[in-house]
């Protein structure tokens, strides 16, 4: 199967160039008493509006440090970066970034937590609650308003996390290894349900992980960096011929031909060796 084939989402793209993410020859520095390390060289990528993009490479070829920076939280040492045209230097409302780690309160109801960001953004706490309670029944919390953190599973925990991240109604959402913590059988679980939400709210997606799988099976799109400095080594648009009428939940992808085939593709792309 050609690495170039062309992208053929089989949903419907978000007309709006509210969500559109430019990355133009982004590079990073930064310094150590020891020496100057180059992070990033030359980053440049295109997102499309609603496009669910992953990326991934081995440890420390600064998959995390290119989030960051599309986030606001980094400023590049060179390039830019744009969503909807305007730059991000400094975190916006316009981009939730969720992270490996739930970071729920313990002393806060399950939805008190999910409107955290509205009450910080100081947003109409009658429309968040409303817009929380429904992604809540949307994430299969609805039943647990109420609760605290600590009745919750890991999965739950995530899933809350995503409601929270959303309940502000970002144009971007920035995923850093959110399913890291969680065992196998629940990562596959969960991630059905993630994308489902996520591309039913037609927001345009960059996923971090490690997981070649997870990658293949929920984004449009993977993008491999090399080791650091990190560049982009190579791009797979993800497209499952076998399966034309829709595009596949992840976890029925996994039994489709074309994901071996990619997988194997991007395990060579990696270049993982394992010794013995």
């Amino acid at each position: 199967m050609s690495q170039q084939a062309v992208l053929a989402s089989p949903r419907d793209r978000v007309q709006s160039s509210r969500n559109r993410i430019e990355i133009e020859n982004v590079s990073l520095r930064y310094f150590t008493k020891q020496a100057e390390i180059q992070a990033l060289a030359g980053i440049s990528l295109d997102i499309e509006p609603g496009e669910f993009v992953s990326l991934i490479g081995q440890s420390g070829c600064g998959k995390s440090t290119l989030l960051s920076i599309i986030a606001g939280i980094l400023n590049p040492s060179e390039g830019s970066v744009r969503v909807g045209g305007k730059d991000v230097t400094a975190p916006s409302q316009r981009i939730g970034y969720m992270l490996q780690q739930d970071y729920l309160f313990e002393w806060r109801t399950i939805l008190d937590n999910t409107l955290l960001g509205a009450q910080i953004q100081k947003r109409d706490m009658k429309k968040a609650r409303a817009r929380a309670i429904s992604l809540l029944e949307k994430c299969g919390m609805g039943a647990f308003l109420h609760q605290y953190p600590r009745a919750l599973s890991g999965g739950m925990r995530q899933r809350v996390a995503l409601a929270r991240t959303l309940t502000t109604d970002p144009d971007v959402v920035l995923l850093d290894e959110p399913f890291s913590a969680l065992d196998s059988q629940t990562r596959l679980a969960i991630a059905d349900e993630v994308v489902d939400v996520l591309r039913s709210e037609g927001k345009t997606v960059v996923l971090v992980t490690h997981d070649i799988g997870e990658a293949i099976t929920m984004t449009d799109r993977v993008v491999v960096l090399s080791r650091r400095p990190g560049r982009i080594k190579s791009q797979h648009q993800i497209v499952f011929p076998s399966m034309p009428d829709r595009r596949p939940a992840p976890f029925e992808a996994r039994a489709l031909p074309e994901f071996n085939t990619y997988f194997s593709t991007l395990w060579d792309e990696l270049d993982v060796h394992v010794e013995g």
